[in-house]
């Protein structure tokens, strides 16, 4: 996947990775990259991480995740 488009941001590398992994198993290409962040010293704050699919994806990735408990 060269450019993804937006799905969804959550808050930890850990969640990104297993959004990930539910979205490959369904056979959907994704990645993720941090969104945002502040640091404040020698901490980080505020570390989002965007998920990222291909865009001819994105409708069944959305309803995937959809149709997922909480």
């Amino acid at each position: 996947m060269e450019v993804g488009v937006h799905l969804t941001t959550v808050g930890s590398q850990g969640e990104a990775d297993v959004i990930c992994g539910l979205l490959r198993t369904a056979g959907i290409r994704c990645g993720n990259r941090e969104a945002s962040g502040a640091w404040t010293g020698s901490m980080a704050s505020g570390l989002w991480h965007e998920i990222l699919v291909a865009a001819d994806d994105l409708d069944a990735a959305r309803k995937l995740l959809e149709s997922r408990p909480v």
